[in-house]
């Protein structure tokens, strides 16, 4: 229970003011329930002749008690009316009094749960996005170690899961105590020795409801963590759906996919059950609490005396009424444990969630970062070396000069540590010793934001969405107009192929651009780059999976894109980049040979022997 409210302290504050009206609605919702019940005891005592007492009118501000007083004068007003206007008359007047306070109970009982609709919707929605905003800003390094699949699983299943459990049962558990409290209340102020029987069966019923729940969250976390291995090989399927036909693999990854679902069911089915007993079990002890009640109460009424302190036990209407609100109460204590349950079961989803939303973000701007108004000097790598979480060293002691307008081109072979390095400039890992500076800043001292502005990537694999192309080139830049998109575009030669489709720069490419081509994709990532216009920029193998004609235009592109600017490239083809201003050859995380194209063969070391194998 201390999770869940510390789950209603996040999520539910901004909604303190309907969560007080609900509370207000369910006071209102049970004291009209007591009161129209209450007609019952006049009309069993006086319409039906159970009691032939004769009742005077008691005076408010006399010394009876308030109890005493309350039933004198409600008899005495019911009997009064039933000898002057006749008991029919008498019996349609209670109906109609019965009527009016069932309405206000129902609606206060609707209003109630009225009132708690925009908190439960607006708690999911609260949560989904703190979700979404947290994977938006969480660091690249974070999902090398999650699978795609279980973060899908998490954001969709276990938020669901949240909805349908916790958030669902907010309603019972802010309802149901209230009407729990006033109804036992009420009973203990009706009759103490009646109450005290009752009570007896309160710490059974707590323990036997505690006894099935225990292992309900365990269960339904490991049901959740199946239900993220059946996203992840849905995930994995889609991705690599054209190897799995070429090697005919169907009917394996078929067998997977039942083995994980089919453990999923029998987890599930597990929870299932155990939730499912809350009802009859609450059904069960509640019957067995009524009718023990009824026993000893119907023993007292017949014996005329309290089987307690020996005294007069209440009357026999009193004692129905009694009887119902008990009844009343039944209900309530069912459904709080069904919400409890259900809370258990939740609890598992909100772990699982808290794990991203508590994730450590180890990239973080500085208390105050310094202001970086472009680009004007250099980039500067100084003695940095890099080594992933308990990993070997992937960089070390790398010193690299990149200045400004100059093209800077990174060579070696698979595993050297090419992108690694690239992928610090950005920040998107933090270097683990040494230091990278822009114009003299630490870029750990500037502002992420600040940092990436200055930055254009042109990745090996086109990263597009699933949108129009006009919307693609012009991502990330704000109110970009078609003149500028048709006019990077164009420089990207993407404009002619654009033109060709028949609905041009408003056609969707569909997923990862899946309906262009390689080139049309890379060329729509370059035209997106060209429209940002940043100072520096980045290609990480733009060219290495296109065709030869696809690489001419895309190369063609590229140049122009580069011109003016400051570039880092990262090549495997070293015909495109035979004219960079210096090539870094890398091997093993270390920088082993730099200069330009002509100075690196006439050397022969590493450098010779990658464009001897590319000869070849």
């Amino acid at each position: 229970m201390k999770d869940f409210l510390k789950i209603l302290r996040q999520y539910a504050s901004p909604y303190k003011g309907l969560m007080a009206g609900s509370v207000l609605l369910n006071i209102l919702s049970a004291v009209f329930n007591i009161f129209s019940f209450a007609i019952l005891v006049p009309i069993l005592s006086i319409l039906f002749k159970v009691d032939d007492t004769v009742y005077e009118f008691i005076p408010w501000d006399s010394a009876v008690a308030l109890k005493d007083k309350l039933l004198n004068n409600l008899y005495f007003y019911v009997s009064d009316f039933a000898g002057t206007h006749g008991a029919i008359n008498a019996l349609l007047m209670l109906s109609a009094v019965m009527i009016v306070f069932t309405a206000l109970k129902t609606s206060c009982y609707f209003g109630s749960n009225a009132v708690m609709i925009p908190i439960s919707t607006g708690i999911v929605k609260e949560i989904r996005c703190r979700m979404y905003n947290k994977i938006l800003s969480l660091p690249i390094g974070f999902f090398t170690e999650e699978r795609k699949g279980d973060i899908v699983a998490r954001i969709s299943g276990d938020v669901s899961e949240v909805e349908n459990s916790i958030v669902a049962s907010l309603s019972m558990l802010i309802k149901d105590p209230i009407l729990i409290v006033i109804y036992f209340g009420f009973l203990i102020w009706i009759s103490p020795e009646m109450m005290a029987f009752t009570i007896l069966f309160a710490p059974a019923f707590v323990w036997l409801m505690g006894l099935i729940g225990k292992r309900l969250k365990r269960n339904s976390l490991e049901a959740q963590a199946l239900w993220s291995d059946t996203m992840s090989q849905v995930d994995e399927t889609l991705g690599g759906l054209r190897v799995i036909k070429a090697f005919n693999a169907e009917s394996k990854m078929r067998s997977r996919f039942q083995d994980v679902t089919d453990r999923m069911r029998k987890k599930v089915a597990r929870v299932s059950i155990r939730q499912a007993t809350a009802h009859p079990v609450s059904e069960f002890l509640g019957t067995v609490m009524i009718l023990v009640v009824l026993c000893v109460g119907g023993a007292m009424i017949i014996g005329g005396k309290s089987l307690i302190g020996g005294g007069k036990f209440i009357d026999a209407p009193t004692f129905i009424y009694f009887l119902v609100i008990l009844y009343s109460v039944i209900e309530p204590i069912k459904e709080l444990s069904k919400a409890t349950y259900s809370v258990r079961k939740g609890m598992a989803s909100m772990d699982r969630i808290n794990r991203i939303l508590d994730a450590e973000n180890p990239i973080k701007d500085s208390a105050q970062p310094l202001k970086l108004d472009g680009f004007k000097d250099s980039i500067r790598l100084e003695d940095v070396s890099f080594h992933y979480e308990n990993g070997r060293e992937i960089l070390s002691h790398v010193d690299l000069e990149i200045p400004r307008g100059k093209m800077i081109a990174i060579v070696g072979e698979s595993g050297a540590g090419k992108s690694t390095l690239v992928d610090l400039i950005p920040r998107f890992w933090d270097v683990t010793g040494g230091r990278i500076t822009i114009d003299g800043k630490d870029i750990r001292d500037v502002s992420v934001k600040d940092l990436r502005t200055l930055m254009g990537n042109v990745n090996q694999d086109p990263i597009l969405f699933n949108d129009t192309i006009f919307n693609n080139i012009a991502f990330g830049v704000e109110n970009a107009t078609m003149e500028q998109v048709v006019a990077a575009a164009k420089i990207a030669n993407a404009h002619d192929f654009i033109m060709e489709k028949e609905e041009g720069y408003n056609t969707n490419i569909g997923d990862r651009g899946s309906k262009l081509s390689g080139g049309q994709r890379q060329r729509l990532s370059i035209a997106r780059a060209i429209l940002k216009n940043p100072p520096i920029l980045i290609l990480d193998e733009a060219t290495a999976s296109l065709d030869t004609e696809s690489e001419r235009l895309v190369q063609d592109a590229l140049d122009r894109l580069m011109g003016g600017r400051t570039t880092i490239a990262i090549a495997h083809r070293l015909s495109t980049i035979k004219n960079a201003d210096e090539i870094i050859v890398m091997h093993e995380g270390r920088i082993v040979e730099r200069g330009t194209h002509e100075k690196l063969i006439d050397l022969g070391g590493y450098y010779k022997k990658l464009n001897d194998m590319q000869a070849l």
